[in-house]
C-alpha cells in the first residue's frame, strides 16, 4: 500500500472532514469520519497533534503511532471516506494496547453513525 496516497494533505480536506462529517471521541483520541470521494476511492487518513501534547519529539511519536494503528483498518472503512484522528492532551502517557483500544472503538462509533447519517439520507 502506498502510504503517501491514503494520507490527507491540505487544509481544506481537514475542514471538510472534521466540519461535515460524524465525530467520536474517547478519552485520548477524537476520530472524525467523512465521505469525500468516490465510491471507487480508497480511504484516507490525517493526524492532528496539537502542541499541547509536547514538543516535536513526542508529537512524532504520537503520530507514529497513530499511524500504526489506523494502517491496517483502513482497508475495512467503507471506499471514499476520510477520516480525522485528533490526539488530546497524555496520549503520551498512554500504553499502545490502551491506545489501540480506543482508536478502534472510536472509529468503530464513527463508521456506525456515518451508515446512520447516509441510509437516513437515501
Amino acid at each position: 500500500m502506498n502510504w503517501s496516497s491514503r494520507r490527507l494533505h491540505r487544509g481544506d480536506e481537514f475542514r471538510a472532514v472534521t466540519r461535515g462529517g460524524t465525530r467520536s471521541a474517547r478519552s485520548h483520541v477524537v476520530v472524525h469520519l467523512n465521505l469525500l470521494g468516490q465510491e471507487q476511492d480508497a480511504a484516507r487518513v490525517g493526524f492532528v497533534v496539537s502542541k499541547k501534547i509536547g514538543n516535536a519529539v513526542v508529537r512524532n511519536r504520537v503520530t507514529r503511532r497513530l499511524r500504526e494503528i489506523v494502517r491496517p483498518r483502513l482497508v475495512e472503512l467503507p471506499p471514499g471516506t476520510a477520516v480525522v484522528v485528533r490526539s488530546l492532551p497524555g496520549i503520551d502517557q498512554v500504553p499502545f494496547a490502551q491506545l489501540e483500544a480506543e482508536v478502534d472503538s472510536a472509529l468503530g462509533s464513527a463508521v456506525t453513525k456515518l451508515e446512520r447519517r447516509v441510509q437516513a439520507a437515501r
